[in-house]
């Protein structure tokens, strides 16, 4: 099985990344520009897993995605929302909701997965890797098993060799993600999930929140944290 993966860099296409490869020959990485803040880090965080595993890395500038954004993860006029953990307890569906509406580009999965969809087709590829998972389907519909099969039945005719989905995470939490991701030696001390993309993680956007909370109920230190000397 050969594959192509969506790496933003991020925890969830890391960790989709390293359980894929146990069993899949990754061939390339596609990393997306479409002006996001934390793209220089997303960037230069991927590159370096790609070296890390031996794997094919383009870059893929979608400026027109960035014109047509007017939340927040693209747009810096517009505050990114600040959570806590408590907000992202079920009692508080209204607040994830709305930080969800904050930071959403205008069908961003289903342009990713098109694009790679043709990049797996060219390069004879069965799959491509993506970091959907089970806990934030809950309030990003584009992550959920109903998404992934419904974009397998339009690949099933608009790919000539049946090109799916690999969603290995698509049942997970982040706790069980974080476990997963370290049994299988990923590289998480260059695995990036801030919608921010300073020195350091800013701690309170919803990525971060649920990646501390994962962390914390895995019982386990982050290890990007732990390089940046933030947790020792």
């Amino acid at each position: 099985m050969r594959s192509i993966s969506l790496l933003s860099s991020g925890l969830d296409s890391i960790a989709a990344l390293a359980i894929a490869k146990k069993t899949s020959d990754v061939v390339l990485a596609l990393t997306f520009d479409y002006g996001q803040r934390s793209v220089r880090r997303e960037i230069d965080h991927s590159i370096i897993i790609c070296e890390h595993y031996g794997i094919e890395h383009r870059i893929i500038r979608l400026d027109w995605l960035q014109d047509i954004t007017n939340t927040s993860l693209v747009n810096e006029d517009v505050d990114v929302p600040e959570l806590s953990v408590e907000d992202l307890s079920g009692d508080n569906g209204s607040i994830t909701e709305d930080s969800a509406k904050s930071v959403w580009v205008p069908n961003r999965n289903g342009v990713f997965l098109n694009i790679a969809a043709s990049f797996a087709e060219s390069y004879d590829c069965d799959h491509v890797i993506a970091g959907f998972n089970g806990e934030e389907a809950k309030t990003f519909p584009d992550n959920s098993k109903e998404f992934v099969n419904a974009t397998d039945g339009c690949f099933s005719y608009s790919t000539a060799n049946g090109v799916k989905v690999l969603a290995p995470l698509i049942d997970m939490d982040k706790a069980t993600i974080v476990h997963e991701a370290m049994d299988a030696k990923a590289p998480l001390e260059w695995s990036w999930s801030c919608y921010h993309g300073g020195d350091k993680p800013c701690g309170v956007c919803e990525s971060c929140v649920r990646r501390a909370r994962g962390f914390h109920e895995a019982g386990l230190k982050d290890p990007l944290m732990v390089r940046l000397g933030l947790d020792i």
